[in-house]
């Protein structure tokens, strides 16, 4: 039988640490906030981790509410809450106020899928379908793909649920040790940053454009 060396016993386990450290860096790495592309992208993804632990239930039952600025109790809302209030708390947008009006002004090109004749400001911002067109007319709205490296944090996904209910979610900073991009959202149980980026069928991505925040439209 032969015999290893001891000098070679020890240069091994010195190796076999160096691998470990090398792979728990990265990933440690894998899970820190990457550096992002835009600044308006990152507020949004801190402003909406921020109600992690503050938004722990799903209601989604109509509610009259003030208008400008107004919103449910902090502890419930459904999936576009988090983007309303992450909006209002990074970017001082108030997607109320901005949904409501260009709907006023717009009202046929949203989609007529609950049987009004005219805007509400109590719900409108509220349901995903008419958060899709708004973007779309800012020029927010991006090739949809399934490369996670298509995935800035502070992007905007729409998906499909079973039982077709629509669903949006905000990219995060964090990513998988695979370099999957967490998701920042309220599918049911409140506010969470989960890895299901791709869990269900997107249905549209959108990224906020610096450039056009305040008062560019796409009129067509």
């Amino acid at each position: 039988m032969q015999t290893i060396p001891f000098n070679a016993l020890k240069l091994s386990s010195i190796y076999r640490n160096r691998i470990f450290i090398t792979v728990a860096f990265a990933f440690i790495a894998c899970l820190l906030p990457g550096k992002p592309d835009n600044d308006a992208g990152i507020r949004l993804v801190t402003a909406a981790r921020m109600q992690i632990g503050k938004t722990i239930l799903y209601d989604p039952k109509y509610q009259i509410i003030s208008y400008p600025n107004g919103d449910l109790p902090m502890d419930r809302g459904v999936c576009t809450d988090v983007l309303v209030r992450a909006f209002r708390s990074a970017l001082s947008l108030d997607l109320q106020k901005l949904l409501h009006e260009d709907m006023k002004a717009n009202f046929k090109k949203y989609p007529q899928n609950w049987g009004l004749k005219s805007p509400d400001k109590n719900i409108d911002h509220r349901r995903v379908p008419n958060l899709q067109t708004f973007f779309k007319r800012r020029g927010w709205a991006i090739e949809v793909s399934k490369k996670y490296s298509d995935y800035q944090p502070g992007d905007l996904v729409s998906c499909v649920l079973p039982g077709n209910l629509p669903h949006i979610m905000i990219v995060s900073d964090k990513k998988t040790f695979f370099g999957h991009p967490f998701v920042i959202h309220n599918i049911g149980e409140g506010t969470k940053e989960e890895d299901r980026l791709f869990e269900f069928e997107p249905t549209g991505h959108y990224r906020i454009n610096p450039a056009n925040l305040c008062y560019s439209f796409n009129r067509q």
